[in-house]
């Protein structure tokens, strides 16, 4: 007696014709995507996906070969508006932001590019920008150039509201449309998009999406192969096993072009990170990490799946299976000699019989016979992180706060929020006041010790009061404003109370950005105060120190295991924010099958989110490379140590 099951069946194709709508481009009708976090990489090269992440210059050809060699078509990149027009009228689109050279290396390797011009309102100068720039160098498909689609908008429909919306999204369409590209253009999540313009579908799975017009073909604009990371978190892994059985459901079920969301994962540099909170690693889990080394067995079983479901490409394009029932709950589409037998019970496994073949099925799984046969073989992969034998020696800096410029200062009643006065120029604001203090206070006889109230809209504060360290409060992703309050040593006459509010990037994902604030919001109260002494030298410092680089090519990152938060420089650039924030989470065993959910496959409750972090070898030099450290909260820089990730792949044997 067969298991009941949800859904259980097999699906085959007909030569026969065809209700699919296909993504058509020349002896391609099914494309799987790379989507590139370019981010810094590449403005559009923003290898990763509608974050500020970045793959460097040096890595973008390797990177897109993997990609290709891993069964992919297309690669698909943002084109970041905030850094190509980082402010009115001023581009940059020079190194790693320089669009054209990317997309050119995309047709280089021979694969197709997917173009995410999207931003957002009052886009529509960039936009045109943007195209022409492509125009220009003949990189559309109708100019015999690689793009072969493009994006406008990205991810309105949830946060559109009544007329207004629907009337932007009109015009959005109309202005894109009008630029005369030759190649379709999307909206995903856009369940109105007007015609000409399709609309697709972001998620984890996407088979029960369907296009607004039966004439769109069916798009899978991002297919998330992982989740991203906050400071504070467990790392999320999702399990290649229910990531491929997604994309072949979406497959079966009529989709033409399926986009991986990540398929490399880049690096935050700088001050990219949004979130807020979201950890300058963009590794996502993705089949090729953050470091540009391949992650097995996602990798290899991917690239198989991708294999098979091209032996019958043109099949799943032009025709419609026939159903016939196999029972309760069964059924089988057939047609000619391939097949998808799937099992969508997430418990139990099943055995079926499909043309007078027995064929076992694990749950939540999805077998594809091209010819009626196939078997897969995949491997995993070990990566570690091996010290290099370097020491630093470092030289120690203390921030002194009267040594503040009086041009950095600004003097106003009342507190101010933080990026109306940092314009995100720099992750630090200090509140700094004075009070006085009565030497007729009973805690001076021995009465209870005042104590200090501090309210922030996030994302974290530190506390000083006469040069002393009080305290700190940090936010969450899901929480972002803070209170501090804790117990003060105040004296007689006048007390400096400085407070020193910290960013932990940007809002990215939302509506009306401009009523999200950082910053001491207040009120500041006092009341009291102590929570032990702790000088003010632990609090900021500076480090420097000199390394030459090591020999080898593998990936190089620094273990910031000893240290407590703030940021590193090497030779003048950023390699992002570090943060030793233990992560949270529940990190039972995983299993793959049932509908995946970011809560679901935790790793490393109870370790640093993130302890590693990229240092590209392109920004060294032979010798003499300089690494600064802003140290936030103290530590100890002498266990700083500069280490290789080595990926190791088992000999198989038999």
């Amino acid at each position: 007696m067969l298991p009941t099951i949800e859904s259980l069946f097999s699906s085959m194709v007909r030569g026969e014709s065809s209700s699919r709508a296909p993504f058509t481009i020349p002896e391609a009708p099914l494309r799987f995507v790379f989507h590139f976090l370019h981010s810094l990489c590449v403005s559009i090269l923003k290898c990763v996906s509608s974050f500020v992440l970045f793959c460097l210059l040096q890595m973008w050809e390797d990177l897109i070969r993997k990609a290709k060699h891993g069964g992919l078509d297309v690669i698909d990149t943002y084109v970041f508006w905030d850094v190509h027009e980082p402010s009115p009228g001023n581009y940059n689109f020079e190194g790693r932001y320089d669009l054209a050279r990317f997309i050119k290396t995309v047709q280089k390797v021979g694969l197709y590019a997917n173009l995410r011009i999207g931003p957002y309102a009052a886009m529509q100068g960039f936009t045109q920008k943007i195209v022409q720039m492509m125009k220009s160098e003949k990189l559309f498909q109708s100019q015999g150039g690689p793009i072969i689609l493009s994006l406008i908008e990205n991810e309105y429909g949830p946060e559109s509201r009544g007329a207004g919306g629907r009337a932007y999204v009109n015009w959005a369409a109309r202005m894109a449309v009008g630029l005369g590209t030759g190649v379709p253009w999307v909206m995903c999540k856009e369940n109105d998009a007007p015609d000409p313009v399709i609309n697709s579908c972001n998620g984890f799975y996407c088979d029960d999406f369907s296009p607004n017009k039966p004439y769109k073909p069916s798009i899978w604009t991002e297919t998330w192969s992982g989740w991203f990371t906050e400071f504070g978190g467990p790392i999320h892994q999702r399990p290649v096993e229910d990531l491929s059985f997604a994309v072949a459901r979406f497959i079966q079920k009529g989709g033409s072009y399926v986009n991986y969301y990540m398929y490399h994962g880049g690096t935050n540099f700088g001050r990219s990170a949004g979130g807020p909170f979201i950890t300058t690693s963009y590794d996502y889990d993705a089949p090729i990490d953050e470091y540009g080394l391949i992650r097995q067995p996602k990798y290899s079983h991917l690239k198989e799946l991708h294999k098979a479901i091209k032996r019958y490409e043109h099949a799943l394009v032009s025709s419609d299976p026939t159903v016939s029932s196999l029972g309760t709950l069964l059924q089988a589409w057939t047609g000619t000699c391939a097949a998808f037998l799937a099992n969508y019970n997430a418990q139990s496994a099943a055995t079926v019989t499909f043309d007078s073949k027995h064929y076992d099925l694990p749950p939540w799984s999805i077998s594809i016979l091209p010819d009626c046969k196939t078997d897969v073989r995949v491997q995993s992969s070990l990566v570690k992180m091996l010290p290099v034998k370097k020491k630093f020696s470092w030289e120690s800096y203390n921030e002194d706060l009267s040594s503040l410029a009086e041009n950095s200062r600004i003097t106003a009643p009342g507190l101010l929020e933080q990026l109306d006065v940092t314009r995100d120029t720099s992750d630090y604001l200090w509140y700094i006041t004075s009070i006085g203090i009565s030497s007729s206070e009973s805690f001076f006889r021995g009465g209870q010790k005042p104590s200090i109230n501090v309210k922030s809209a996030g994302h974290a504060v530190r506390v000083f009061v006469n040069g002393q360290f009080s305290g700190s409060a940090f936010g969450t992703r899901e929480q972002r404003n803070c209170t501090f309050n804790g117990p003060v040593d105040l004296r007689a006459g006048t007390n400096k109370i400085a407070l020193l509010s910290v960013a932990v990037g940007l809002q990215n994902v939302g509506r009306h950005y401009e009523t999200w604030e950082a910053g001491i919001t207040g009120p500041v109260l006092i009341h009291g105060l102590d929570q032990g002494q702790k000088d003010l030298t632990w609090n900021k410092w500076s480090y420097k120190a000199c390394f030459n680089a090591p020999e080898g090519n593998e990936p190089l990152a620094l273990d910031m295991a000893s240290m407590g938060k703030g940021q590193v420089w090497i030779n003048g650039r950023s390699i992002g924010r570090y943060w030793l924030a233990y992560a949270k989470g529940d990190c039972n065993s995983c299993t793959y099958s049932g509908t995946f959910r970011p809560v679901k496959c935790q790793l490393g409750c109870g370790q640093p989110t993130q302890r590693w972090y990229h240092v590209p070898r392109s920004w060294l030099k032979p010798t003499k490379n300089l690494i600064v450290v802003f140290e936030e909260l103290g530590g100890n820089p002498w266990k700083i140590s500069l280490v290789k990730r080595v990926a190791h792949t088992p000999a198989v044997h038999g």
